[in-house]
């Protein structure tokens, strides 16, 4: 059985995935809808650097976050002129770079929920001069809302397995980035298989409870639409 410590990754793991998901939808949704939508000749361009996390060695990615967050960094510098501490190491390190990496997580299945739109209601709603806001609201959430579930169950679930990412631009800072992968690791670093195994399982039957609740809620969705 773990002790109060060691389950201060987890709840720190939590907050993480949480506050990076939450970011995501907000900022995946008009990405997402105008990669969508546009016919932009630079549509595939972005759609590939979103992408690009899902096949880029995390320990890259994280290499170039911490050159840009550090200290003298193009994020990092200004950062700590204005706050008087680094972002490198932090939290908010974490945050920005959870943001990145699970990117491409939340911002694909919500381009597909809404390219898989009907667009006959956003055109009527148009007609009847909705506003956009109203329109998004009235029309297009409802009918993308099961693109909007994956999303944030991919994009938590990601967040919170991540390791290398968090390695390279958080280190291991207990209570402040040492997140439940980087105890894991450190565990059987250790050979505190026992240890690693409790955490281990622990995230284990999480994130089967969560994907389980997501697929009967979908299914269950699926059945009424039908």
């Amino acid at each position: 059985m773990p002790t109060e410590l060691d389950l201060a990754p987890l709840w720190l793991s939590l907050q993480l995935a949480s506050v990076t998901t939450v970011l995501l939808l907000l900022f995946a949704t008009p990405l997402a809808w105008w990669l969508a939508n546009t016919r932009a000749r630079g549509r595939a361009v972005i759609e590939a650097m979103v992408a690009l996390p899902l096949v880029l060695p995390p320990t890259v990615l994280g290499f170039y976050l911490l050159l840009v967050l550090g200290p003298h960094g193009a994020l990092g510098a200004p950062w700590l002129q204005l706050t008087d501490t680094t972002l490198t190491f932090t939290f908010t390190g974490l945050v920005i770079a959870s943001l990145l990496y699970s990117l491409p997580f939340v911002v694909q299945p919500l381009q597909n929920a809404f390219e898989a739109l009907d667009r006959k209601p956003l055109e009527a709603a148009w007609c009847l001069r909705a506003s956009p806001l109203d329109s998004f609201f009235s029309v297009v959430l409802p009918q993308a809302m099961r693109g909007y579930l994956t999303a944030a169950v991919l994009g938590f679930t990601h967040t919170l397995g991540e390791f290398g990412v968090v390695l390279m631009v958080g280190g291991n800072i207990p209570g402040e980035t040492r997140v439940i992968s980087i105890a894991i690791y450190d565990h059987v670093e250790t050979l505190d298989y026992a240890s690693a195994h409790w955490l281990a399982g622990i995230l284990l039957v999480f994130t089967f409870i969560v994907l389980l609740v997501v697929y009967a809620l979908d299914r269950h969705a699926r059945v009424r639409v039908i």
